[in-house]
């Protein structure tokens, strides 16, 4: 009878999780859109990620001209 009983509290113990988990995706509010200046934002980093990809930057290489690319004015 004690496993069974081991077995009703984890179980009951899921469910209360997946419960939680569902609850609080739907409390959500869904996602808005970004605004220009962070498109903009997404859209440098994008470029500049591209180019250290071309130049096979990595490491401390990349780190510096990923510093040097975004700080530049599009």
């Amino acid at each position: 009878m004690k496993g069974s009983n081991k077995i009703v509290k984890v179980a009951a113990s899921v469910v209360a999780c997946i419960l939680i988990a569902f609850s609080a995706q739907a409390a959500n509010p869904a996602k808005k859109a970004p605004s220009p200046k962070q498109q903009a934002q997404y859209e440098k980093m994008r470029t500049c990620s591209a180019e250290a990809k071309t130049k096979a930057l990595k490491g401390d290489e990349r780190k510096t001209f990923m510093k040097e690319c975004l700080k530049k004015k599009s």
